[in-house]
């Protein structure tokens, strides 16, 4: 009896269930789909640290001066009673000061490297060229040193290589513009720049820039009390004969006195607006903004009244567009006398820098923001504006917002691209998501700021501010009141310091 249960006969093949063939593919296809995705959705939701270029900083703990990083490490050990200066951030190059004796007034220094290796040994002394801009803001030279030797000083760059011999009496920054350095020697003033090329042979009794651009030349005055301008290029851009000189340049013009009054000379000498003004406050291509009889107003070269000299105070916008005050308020007037603003603001600022007005009623404390329409955008206040990536942050409603400078709305994802954490409100208080929104930390800051450069944000919690890092970890539980601190900012433990122009940060 012959039983065929599972025999195959010799000389035929297995054939294949087709059906079930494709439905075990498609099954394994959609396995593989679902296990992309899920890889997808938690990598989606994953934060990376943040890339934090590397920078030094002078930090002040328990009394004592030293150097940490943009991660917050201690570079230069806080053993040093005097601030350490830093002139450039990005260059190791740390001066320090020691062996101070406050009642003869006498101290070293010295300049280590991030290793802590003493560098540039030759000289008695060195010492960071400090400069100022119009609001007096301190900052340092980031290209040269000051260096003393036998009691006369020259200039080195960073690497410790001579630019100018030490034999002047003094070097210091031309306040207010860059790349220009006062020679004195033999009791006479020269000038210098950055690579210290002589720009002005000192021979000079005064020198001073004409604007902030050293584009636009300097005021020179020679022993006889004679004043003209020589430019950048060593050239005499205007012929030393003048009794004085106003610290005005615009389109090849300058305001210079001959004699007791002001008047308008070109490059040539030719003389406009003779005995027309007491003073001038800028020049606007052929429009001259003047004051006389403590009234403002604009002019011509041709002595036109453009604007009519009866305001109380003016100042240039843009355009053809001035700022002015009428009764007591504050308004925006174009070069044909047509109010384009009117004049209902208490103080009222042109923000060259973004291209609009911000403005503020009496009694008020939120800012007005007006386009160069003319035209009311926003109320609130200011709380960032960042010219390199074109936006501002303004807190209105309760909550911090983004806008370009059109003001068009626009959100933290969208502009901090760089970010791994992003500020979000909810129910009144404070959290942060990923680029994907998703939430990282928690809502439960009564205020907090966006991440900042280094990686860390700064949260706010019962008055007391603390910080996050760029996971979201928690660094420093809120722990500071900071009520004096204009800016609050931490990098890892440490917080910025109450004085800006130190730029330093404490714990």
């Amino acid at each position: 009896m012959s039983n065929n249960r599972g025999r195959r006969y010799e000389g035929t093949k297995p054939k294949l269930n087709m059906k079930k063939v494709v439905a075990v593919i498609i099954v394994f296809i959609v396995i593989i789909m679902a296990i992309t995705s899920i890889k997808k959705m938690f990598s989606g939701s994953k934060t990376n640290e943040k890339t934090v270029a590397n920078a030094y900083y002078a930090v002040y703990t328990n009394g004592k001066w030293g150097v940490i990083n943009s991660k917050g490490e201690i570079i230069i050990k806080p053993e040093y009673t005097e601030t350490i200066i830093i002139p450039d951030n990005q260059k190791d190059v740390f001066l320090c000061t020691y062996d101070v004796n406050y009642s003869k007034n006498t101290y070293k220094t010295k300049v280590l490297n991030s290793k802590g290796e003493e560098i540039i040994k030759d000289y008695d002394e060195v010492i960071a060229l400090e400069n100022y801009d119009r609001n007096n803001n301190l900052s340092y030279e980031t290209d040269v040193l000051l260096v003393k030797k036998d009691n006369k000083y020259g200039l080195i760059d960073f690497k410790g290589t001579e630019l100018l011999k030490c034999e002047y009496e003094s070097i210091e920054a031309l306040k207010g513009v860059e790349k220009s350095f006062l020679t004195k020697k033999d009791g006479k003033l020269g000038l210098v720049d950055n690579i210290g090329s002589t720009i002005i042979e000192n021979s000079y009794k005064a020198i001073s820039p004409i604007s902030e651009k050293f584009e636009n030349g300097y005021i020179v005055t020679n022993e006889s009390n004679k004043k003209g301008v020589i430019g950048r290029d060593k050239s005499i851009a205007l012929e030393i004969k003048y009794d004085d000189i106003k610290q005005i340049y615009g389109s090849n013009l300058y305001v210079v006195k001959e004699g007791k009054s002001w008047e308008i000379v070109n490059k040539e000498g030719k003389v406009y607006l003779k005995d027309k003004f007491s003073d001038v406050i800028s020049i606007n291509g052929e429009d001259i903004l003047v004051k006389q009889n403590n009234k403002y107003g604009v002019l011509n070269l041709n002595g036109e009244q453009k604007i009519a000299i009866k305001y109380a105070d003016m100042k240039y916008a843009f355009d053809n567009n001035y700022i002015y005050k009428e009764n007591g308020n504050y308004g925006v007037i174009n070069i044909e006398g047509k109010t384009v603003l009117k004049p209902e603001y208490e103080t009222l600022i042109y923000r060259e820098d973004a291209g609009f007005f911000e403005a503020n009623k009496k009694d008020q404390v939120e800012s007005i923001f007006i386009g160069t329409d003319f035209t009311e955008k926003i109320t609130g206040i200011l709380s960032e504006i960042n010219t390199e990536v074109g936006y501002m942050q303004i807190r209105t409603e309760g909550e911090y917002k983004y806008y370009n400078f059109k003001f068009e709305p626009k959100t933290n994802r969208e502009l901090l691209t760089a970010n791994t954490l992003f500020l979000d409100k909810k129910d009144g208080k404070y959290g942060y998501v990923n680029k994907d929104g998703v939430v990282v930390v928690n809502y439960i800051y009564d205020d907090a700021k966006e991440q900042n450069e280094f990686g860390y944000a700064s949260v706010k919690s019962d008055g007391m501010w603390g910080c996050i890092n760029s996971k979201g970890k928690e660094v420093i539980t809120p722990a500071y009141k900071l009520e004096n601190n204009y800016v609050i900012e931490f990098i890892n433990k440490w917080h910025r310091g109450e004085d800006l122009n130190l730029n330093y940060y404490t714990d």
